[in-house]
């Protein structure tokens, strides 16, 4: 997630959209088994979800500690989850823009079939800051999001709406890799998309279970997802207008997504309800370099990423 505005300076972003550049392949999924657009979601694994964060640190650690914006260690981000794709049967794009005079990429893949009238889209940045290895930020939702689309692969899921999912880049220099995909697209391909699902810091070391507000469709959706755990929710506002799902919003997309808290302290109330630390950030290693792989809470991150499935699932029937 980015910084506010006042906690520094953003550097000028100058996008310039350049190219898609199309690789893999849909072979693999037009032989995929049929299901029923109405099959129940799959549970995600934690394990799987949690070996996508250890490789992310290992390329951060490879990489002078980060995976920021124009640097190797994003590269390499955007390569290990591109070729995780491209093996299960999607049809993978990379789209090139340039920021504080560096080239970024966003990544995005589109599964076979579904209404392309009907878009459901699940997207979180990819980028960390220079400062760390951003595990939990974003690494945490960039895996749920990765584990969830290979679990549509693997289940053969023939949804009713087509399914796309999004991997931006230079989120935290103001989200420009969204922002940059948003204005790529003329007011018709805007129109197809019926919702955009954002997921930016889903397993806070002290979590709380933030949901957004935004489209009433999709913030029940998840609600009813938790309420079925007995989790309660509180509505998301540390980081409304600070990550990906704006410049869908700011477009006239539906937007809705998870957080699980960033440098704003839990209160008493809160830590009633979800238990942890009372006046500690959810997230103390935000943005500094101890945003490794200790810094996560698996039981918030296994429930997120049960939910961004849920939610997948639920919308693109």
């Amino acid at each position: 997630m980015k910084l506010l505005l006042s906690g520094r300076a953003l550097t000028a972003a100058a996008v310039a959209v350049a190219t898609l550049v199309t690789g893999g392949s849909a072979a693999g999924a037009a032989s995929a088994p049929a299901h029923p657009a109405a099959a129940a979601a799959p549970d995600i694994s934690l394990t799987n979800v949690k070996a996508h964060l250890a490789q992310l640190q290992s390329i951060a650690t490879a990489n002078g500690g980060n995976r920021a914006h124009g640097r190797a260690g994003y590269q390499a981000s955007l390569d290990y989850v591109k070729a995780k794709l491209d093996a299960a049967g999607f049809t993978t794009r990379v789209q090139r823009f340039t920021a504080s005079g560096r080239t970024g990429y966003n990544l995005i893949a589109d599964w076979p079939g579904g209404d392309a009238n009907q878009i459901v889209m699940a997207g979180s940045h990819l980028d960390s800051v220079t400062s760390g290895p951003g595990i939990n930020d974003n690494g945490s939702g960039s895996s749920a999001v990765l584990e969830t689309a290979l679990a549509v692969a693997r289940s053969g899921y023939q949804p009713g709406k087509h399914l796309r999912f999004a991997w931006w880049g230079a989120e935290e220099l103001g989200l420009v890799g969204s922002r940059a995909y948003v204005n790529s697209l003329g007011s018709a391909e805007r129109a197809k998309i019926s919702g955009y699902l954002n997921f930016d810091m889903i397993g806070s070391p002290n979590p709380g279970y933030f949901v957004y507000d935004d489209d009433p469709t999709i913030e029940r959706t998840f609600k009813d997802y938790f309420a079925g755990l007995g989790i309660a929710t509180e509505i998301e506002t540390e980081g409304d207008g600070r990550s990906d799902h704006a410049p869908f919003k700011n477009a006239g997309v539906p937007v809705g997504g998870l957080f699980s808290g960033a440098d704003y302290r839990k209160t008493s109330a809160q830590a009633a309800k979800w238990g942890g630390t009372v006046g500690q950030p959810f997230d103390r290693c935000y943005h500094s370099s101890c945003d490794t792989t200790a810094n996560i809470d698996d039981t918030a991150l296994d429930h997120n990423s049960d939910a961004v499935a849920y939610a997948v699932w639920e919308l693109s029937r």
